[in-house]
């Protein structure tokens, strides 16, 4: 029988890696209630800042240990740990509690850990959820010191398949060092930071798989499958050597992609469509390249202002966009202004996880334009990157045209700055938007005539459309992107860019997702911007589509949108 473990599927460079499945002991720390008398508070905050300091020392061995020549942002998630360790809303808490209700150290840590769960659960966005893990992995740390546990023995999983509870950052980069084939988490989401390491790092994982330890064993073959976020075990010989077979059919068949990768993408019909790239960090722009990407049509900055206690100053935002320019070899750059706020807090600022639905709240363009020294040296460190290539900005989440305007003058302010002190920019840098609320779809008209380009955010124009929050287990099952009132708010907006002869293109997962290729060709798009893994398949497909016959399906669809099933559309969509 097939045992099958359901849970994310999170995958980088191989999509199905094959290999006996290791278990660690890497869950919670069983940690009972104990006290001390009153002689003895010194001596126990004593003891707990030993391990603070043994902790913090272990931790920097690891980050001796990161590979030459791996992405430098890597380390940064071991260094969030590290300052977690020095940060006194940790030790402050402990210390109070042992001084306080003479709690012994480990039992006023685990209280502590409690009390700062509680916060980190009541918040709505799903990447500030993903930090309640970082706290999980520092404090088992610290009480892994405190009760004088051994690191599990990991020397020797070369080939490997790791099965954890949780993995920390240092974990996963101790496991790349010692070879594994991948690994499988009970914990986790997509925007964890073992996700993101895992990604970085090219090691196919599936996380969240819960229930994973009680199903498989020590010892057995296991197939991590990432493409569907599934883990297989107890399977037959044939089975495996299928695997096998897809692996090494999807290796021969990327390593041929990338030889055509800088080909351009044309239909069958002859048309070019533009394929960017979505990066997060300068050292995607390299994966980016060698898939054959026209540019970088969406660069999230906001991981400059994480894991970190100060706010980035205008020379570090130069330098990091200044490397994705030099980059990208003359390509453009579309870069986003800061999309943080509500319960994504800035370094140094109170989240605003009190507010009733920080989705909904005080972020992104609306954020920038209330705290304007807050955008002004971002702005700044943008324009004098656009001295050095094709740099175009983009605002998020906008929703009224005086966003556009304000954040217009605010461009002309800092031009004028860097005129006066004879820095050098590109006078006319392009402005765009990205129409990911509902209103601005409605009123893309307007704003293809305010704005320079648009970019189409479908990740949260789906979820704000439908209402539903797509990382809610309850509800997500609603998130759909052929809804009819998405699709028809997708055409409006390429509709609308056409008639103003105004680029468009789009920016969400749906670009990248090769059962909507044909319709969004057919409904007129002819940029799409994807993650750097998504660009070789999505090139390839593009070769097989007449757009003239994709038009007229498209025509077709849109007048039975409202009483086709959704699922007789996709069957359709993908079958022809």
């Amino acid at each position: 029988m097939i045992v099958s473990c359901v849970g994310i599927g999170i995958g980088a460079g191989a999509r199905i890696a094959i290999g006996e499945a290791h278990l660690l002991c890497h869950g919670p720390v069983c940690v009972t209630p104990s006290w001390i008398s009153s002689p003895q508070v010194e001596q126990e905050i004593a003891r707990f800042e030993r391990a603070l300091q043994a902790a913090s020392q272990q931790l920097l061995e690891i980050r001796e240990q990161i590979p030459p020549g791996t992405p430098g942002e890597i380390a940064e998630f071991i260094d969030a740990h590290l300052m977690m360790l020095q940060d006194n809303a940790i030790s402050s808490g402990v210390k109070s509690l042992i001084r306080e209700r003479l709690s012994g150290a480990e039992w006023a840590l685990q209280q502590h850990r409690d009390n700062l769960v509680g916060v980190f659960d009541q918040m709505q966005d799903d990447y500030l959820r993903t930090r309640r893990d970082d706290l999980d992995h520092v404090v088992s740390r610290i009480q892994k010191v405190l009760l004088e546990q051994q690191e599990p023995h990991i020397s020797d999983l070369q080939g490997q398949i790791v099965l954890a509870e949780d993995l920390s950052p240092a974990d996963v980069i101790l496991l790349h060092n010692r070879g594994v084939m991948g690994f499988v988490t009970e914990y986790g989401g997509p925007m964890s930071h073992s996700a993101i390491l895992a990604r970085s790092l090219g090691i196919p994982a599936i996380v969240g798989a819960r229930g994973a330890s009680r199903c498989l064993r020590h010892g057995e073959l296991l197939i991590l499958d990432t493409d569907n976020g599934c883990v297989l075990a107890n399977c037959p010989p044939s089975l495996v050597s299928r695997f096998e077979d897809q692996r090494e059919f999807a290796q021969q068949r990327t390593a041929m992609l990338r030889r055509q990768s800088h080909q351009p993408a044309l239909t069958a019909d002859g048309q070019r469509i533009e394929l960017l790239a979505n990066i997060e960090l300068a050292e995607d722009v390299l994966v980016a390249t060698e898939n054959g990407a026209d540019g970088i049509g969406l660069y999230r900055t906001e991981f400059l202002y994480m894991n970190r206690r100060d706010l980035p100053d205008e020379e570090e935002h130069f330098e990091t966009y200044s490397a994705v320019v030099r980059g990208v070899q003359g390509h453009p750059v579309v870069i986003r202004s800061l999309d943080l706020g509500a319960d994504k807090p800035l370094p140094g600022q109170q989240d605003g996880s009190g507010s009733g639905n920080p989705a909904l709240g005080l972020r992104a363009i609306r954020l920038c334009l209330k705290e304007p020294e807050l955008f002004r040296p971002q702005l700044r460190a943008i324009l004098r990157a656009s001295a050095l290539g094709d740099v175009r900005l983009m605002l998020p989440m906008l929703t009224n045209l005086w966003e556009v305007e304000q954040a217009r003058s605010i461009i002309r302010l800092c031009m004028q700055e860097l005129e006066s002190e004879g820095q050098a920019f590109d006078a006319a840098l392009p402005v765009g938007g990205m129409i990911e609320v509902p209103a601005a779809a409605l009123a893309a008209p307007a704003f293809a005539a305010a704005l320079d380009f648009l970019s189409i955010g479908t990740n949260d124009l789906i979820q704000y459309t439908l209402a539903i929050d797509r990382v809610d287990d309850e509800v997500n099952y609603l998130y759909d992107p052929f809804h009819p009132a998405v699709l028809q708010l997708i055409r409006q907006v390429i509709e609308a860019a056409d008639s103003a002869q105004v680029p468009v293109s789009m920016c969400g997962e749906m670009a990248g997702d090769l059962r909507f290729l044909p319709l969004l060709l057919g409904m007129g798009l002819r940029s799409f911007s994807m993650q750097p893994a998504a660009l070789l398949d999505v090139k390839q497909r593009i070769r097989e589509y007449d757009v003239p016959t994709l038009r007229t399906k498209t025509r077709k669809l849109f007048e039975d949108i409202y009483t086709a099933d959704p699922l007789t559309l996709l069957t359709h969509w993908h079958h022809h």
